[in-house]
């Protein structure tokens, strides 16, 4: 299949399957979501972004009927059935299929969504651009829900700005971005947000702070200012398939790029770690002897 839509057992391609008038995602983006890449068929940290898609469906009082087995299971065996090795896998829940009503509708069972296409990884040898944005979001954004218009918005803002992303701060606090988390790199020291309720755990961001303690590079979950981000030594972004590109400007103003090399040591580990886990070795390998390796 060049791509893959599921939806309650029904695969097709995407522009084949069809999915009720009365969904709750229509009305009130009533549901959850996850995400991860796939390398040689295989999803990315999967049961890392299962927990966390469990966790958010838990916040939001939806009950996923498949065990987290069996949803590994099937994201495993779905990606397989793509023709691009390089994938996006994507799932979500909704509280199911009821006439519109703000209430939980009683009785109904969610629906589950995955999506599969093809989608590169982004390249970390380049570097990109981010405007800043005042974060208006509400304050669940620990729960990767379907409710993403200011996000929407935001990438929309940064796109007409000739920028790559949109980075959210809450008055001098830096929280997260558009569409990725949002790190810096100051004084030999890995900084990221905290986790509380304004920023989604990413699942790159948690295995950033992984690899850097792996490093030996210290690791500070703290939040810093907008002030601080702009003084940095190399400002990171990171997402599902986006494992820590640097940025060069935000807001026209140049930032980072005085700690290149400790970015490409943390950079590396994270490429050697996705083709480790996705059983690449040779690509794992090549990235070990400093070459330059595409996904």
């Amino acid at each position: 299949m060049e791509t893959l839509a599921y939806f309650n057992g029904v695969i097709g391609e995407l522009d084949e399957v069809m999915v009720p008038f009365n969904d709750r995602s229509h009305w009130f983006g009533d549901g959850v979501y996850d995400a991860t890449c796939g390398g040689n068929h295989i999803p990315f940290a999967l049961e890392d972004h299962i927990d966390r898609f469990y966790n958010s469906a838990r916040l939001v009082d939806i009950q996923i009927e498949q065990s987290k087995d069996e949803l590994n299971k099937l994201l495993r065996d779905l990606t397989k059935k793509v023709r691009s090795p390089q994938t996006q896998v994507y799932w979500h829940a909704t509280r199911g299929t009821a006439n519109r009503n703000h209430v939980y509708p009683v009785g109904v069972k969610p629906n589950l969504f995955v999506m599969i296409r093809p989608f590169p990884l982004v390249d970390l040898d380049h570097r990109e651009t981010a405007i800043t944005v005042e974060d208006t979001r509400f304050l669940m954004c620990n729960v990767k829900t379907l409710n993403l218009l200011p996000n929407v918005l935001a990438a929309e803002k940064a796109k007409q700005a000739g920028a790559d992303e949109a980075i959210f701060h809450r008055g001098p606090r830096v929280t997260e971005c558009a569409h990725s988390n949002v790190h810096i790199l100051k004084d030999g020291v890995f900084r990221t947000a905290p986790l509380d309720n304004l920023i989604l755990p990413g699942i790159a961001r948690k295995h950033l702070c992984k690899l850097c303690d792996g490093l030996g590079i210290p690791v500070l979950e703290e939040a810093f200012t907008v002030d601080e981000m702009m003084d940095a030594d190399e400002v990171m972004v990171s997402s599902a398939s986006t494992f820590g590109v640097g940025l060069k400007s935000i807001d026209g103003k140049p930032v980072g790029g005085k700690a290149p090399a400790l970015l490409k040591r943390i950079q590396d580990a994270a490429m050697i770690e996705f083709f480790e886990y996705t059983q690449q070795p040779e690509k794992a390998a090549a990235v070990k002897r400093g070459e330059s390796v595409t996904a």
